[in-house]
């Protein structure tokens, strides 16, 4: 018969000492505990954070502890659903076993690729960033194609804007009082010079 709470006691100790600064014990009956996992930092510093809390059932190992994420720090819910069900299937795999290492470590590798994971997200926001910079700097120089119907229209608009420039400076030389010299009066105006 399996002494459950010997092996319940000697993994507490085994914890202690391999988790020191992290390891909180919460109650004796039943046992129950937190771990604070850290991810390593990431290239700017950033880190991720959770506290796990366990509480022993009476026939663990033979049946899982209960956890729950006490606490966590920079952490997305789809993180956290995604370390929840990381406990399980690594709760399911050690049966019969003293788990609590198995699944801190577990949620430590998890920790880390959540910040590789970060990493890569800002890097491909970066990188995109520089693309669209670089496409908007593209369209700066190519300007607009150049196509007949466009060019049509460009035509006829710029006809029309002639048109309202000569009509207005005609209408600005007469309000001048400057006389318009018709063909009749430059005919006249060359035979007097002539003579």
């Amino acid at each position: 018969m399996t002494d459950y709470v010997e092996e319940q006691r000697n993994e507490l100790e085994a914890i202690e000492s391999i988790y020191p600064d992290s390891f909180t014990v919460l109650s004796e009956e039943p046992t129950s505990f937190t771990i604070t996992v850290t991810s390593d930092a990431g290239e700017n510093g950033e880190t991720v954070e959770a506290t796990l809390k366990f509480t022993y059932v009476a026939e663990y190992p033979d049946e899982p502890p209960l956890w729950e994420i006490y606490s966590q720090e920079n952490l997305e819910d789809g993180d956290l659903e995604n370390i929840l069900t990381l406990l399980k299937q690594q709760a399911e795999e050690n049966l019969g076993m003293v788990m609590i290492f198995t699944l801190v470590t577990a949620v430590q590798e998890k920790l880390n690729e959540i910040v590789d994971a970060m990493k890569n997200r800002r890097e491909e926001e970066k990188l995109r960033k520089e693309k669209e910079a670089e496409e908007a700097e593209k369209v700066k120089f190519q300007g607009t194609v150049v196509t007949i119907e466009n060019f049509l229209a460009w035509k006829a608009k710029f006809e029309l804007e002639m048109a309202e420039f000569r009509r207005k400076k005609q209408k600005e030389e007469e309000q001048a009082g400057k006389p318009r010299l018709t063909g009749k009066s430059v005919s006249l105006s060359t035979q007097l010079w002539h003579f």
